[in-house]
């Protein structure tokens, strides 16, 4: 039920979104350059990996040495702009017609993490992850690490499909206020390092 709820709902949106997607997607295109998608191997239901979409963000400027600036330099202001009305998420409703994404689920994080995470965490992959999610419409990057996976496990034991209307408005008034979109004192967000680094 829930799958084809989340096939629906997309349909919904991608037709109604049609044109604003081809029109951020020429902006990234003349502001970014290519790749319009910024493209990254994530794990999915059971740490299974696919290929999570987003809108770039940054640019690819590099240092003498060939490295990669920071990301508080190569996020420009129209990037900037994108996440904090989450504009940069909307290729994953291409992830959620691909079955690999829910429209709500444990948001994927980096494949580096996995064996970082304590058996409790680790239950965050249990379920199918989602554009959205517990943690998202409770803090979203504005809350620890700790408490992100407390709210994803939570999200595992008690899901329902009501739970998942609730959180999908949830994240609408989020995107509309632009909450908890970075880390105090980072760019985007501080690196998970670990239980017992935290």
């Amino acid at each position: 039920m829930k799958y084809f709820l989340d096939i629906l709902i997309v349909l919904i949106l991608i037709t109604i979104l049609f044109i604003f997607i081809i029109i951020i997607s020429i902006l990234v295109r003349i502001k970014l350059g290519s790749p319009i998608l910024y493209v990254q191997v994530r794990p999915g239901l059971n740490h299974k990996p696919f290929s999570l979409y987003k809108f770039r963000t940054m640019t690819d400027e590099k240092d003498e040495n060939g490295f990669l600036l920071s990301d508080e330099v190569r996020l420009t202001s129209f990037g900037k702009f994108l996440r904090k009305y989450s504009l940069d998420e909307l290729p994953q409703l291409f992830n959620v017609l691909k079955g690999e994404l829910s429209l709500v689920g444990p948001r994927p994080l980096l494949m580096e993490y996995l064996p970082l995470y304590t058996e409790e965490q680790a239950m965050r992959h249990q379920v199918k992850p989602g554009i959205t999610g517990w943690a998202q419409v409770n803090g979203r990057n504005a809350i620890s690490w700790e408490e992100k996976f407390e709210l994803d496990v939570w999200y595992v034991k008690n899901r329902t499909l009501l739970l998942d209307m609730k959180i999908l408005f949830l994240t609408f008034k989020k995107v509309i206020k632009s909450e908890g979109i970075n880390q105090t004192g980072f760019a985007t967000v501080q690196k998970f390092k670990g239980a017992a680094n935290e």
